[in-house]
């Protein structure tokens, strides 16, 4: 029977199994999902495949520089327990590495790479961690920086990381400072740009749009003209900037300059030049959609009552 890359993404969407031994299962049983998780449970590879379906919301967020490569990766697990666990935390931290020594293009690359300092996958490597921690565990995401100079900020034990790259004629070490002050602006604030070169022309639009309503909405602003309204809307648009991107943000440790004169004025005082390129910011468990019965909250229920 034809194996297909369909029947191959169900197993490995049913058991949590790498792409490799799930092709090896089908073959084995000539096609067969059902005989072909069996036989994964029989070589021991799915044995956690029951938890692979329960939600993984927490775990931990983490930003490390290795080799000068920076890496930032967010692992998930059922509960907050075991993000708080050595052995997971090891796992996370071996998972970064992964990903700072062999550039995998895409998580599902991630996955089959050899796990760091191991001839196991990452795939295989997380179904041990299954097997060894009792929950759910998922690798989730990850960012890479090669170039230039990363600086990683990990906020409240993983529960954000951050991970900000700079163009720099300055060493690593004398930017650190400089790195972690912008990295903790985005940590708290996680502004939806960078910069306001980024900001699209149909959002500035939509934000028009929205400011010229409010204000014919407000009866001391209804009775001007639509002109007015405009140009009195166009110079809010500042605002918007202020707060929605990253440079033009007030400075949290000095209200009286901007993230991007904080940088400029940070280089000048160190002698060289610092340019801002980019940042990564992961929460744990953002975006997942969390319900009432998932592991997590029995466990905080049992613990609560």
């Amino acid at each position: 029977m034809a194996i297909t890359a369909t029947d191959v993404k169900n197993l490995r969407e049913m058991t949590g199994v790498g792409m490799m031994d799930c092709k090896k299962a089908l073959a084995a049983t000539d096609g067969d999902i059902d005989k072909a998780v069996e036989w994964l449970r029989e070589k021991g590879m799915a044995a956690s495949a029951k938890k692979a379906g329960r939600i993984a919301a927490e775990g931990v967020a983490l930003a490390e520089v290795i080799d000068g490569v920076g890496a930032l990766v967010e692992v998930n697990a059922e509960t907050d327990f075991v993000g708080k666990n050595e052995k997971f935390v090891d796992f996370v931290k071996g998972v970064a590495a992964t990903v700072a020594k062999q550039n995998p293009a895409d998580l599902d690359a991630l996955m089959e790479c050899k796990y760091d300092g191991s001839d196991l996958t990452v795939t295989q490597q997380q179904q041990e961690m299954v097997l060894v921690i009792g929950e759910n565990i998922k690798v989730r995401r990850f960012i890479r920086f090669a170039e230039g100079i990363s600086v990683p900020y990990v906020h409240a034990g993983g529960k954000i990381g951050v991970l900000v790259n700079f163009k720099t004629d300055l060493p690593a070490e004398k930017v650190e400072a400089v790195g972690k002050d912008v990295a903790m602006q985005i940590a708290a604030l996680n502004p939806r740009f960078w910069d306001k070169s980024e900001v699209s022309q149909e959002i500035l639009d939509e934000e028009m749009k929205i400011l010229v309503a409010q204000m014919a909405n407000d009866p001391k602003m209804a009775s001007k003209p639509d002109a007015v309204k405009e140009k009195i809307a166009s110079g809010k648009l500042n605002k918007f900037y202020e707060e929605n991107c990253l440079l033009q943000q007030e400075f949290v440790k000095d209200g009286s300059m901007t993230v991007e004169s904080y940088i400029a004025a940070s280089a000048k005082a160190l002698g060289g030049s610092i340019t801002f390129v980019s940042a990564a910011r992961f929460e744990k468990g953002e975006g997942i959609e969390k319900k009432q019965e998932n592991f997590a909250d029995e466990i905080a229920s049992m613990v609560k009552g």
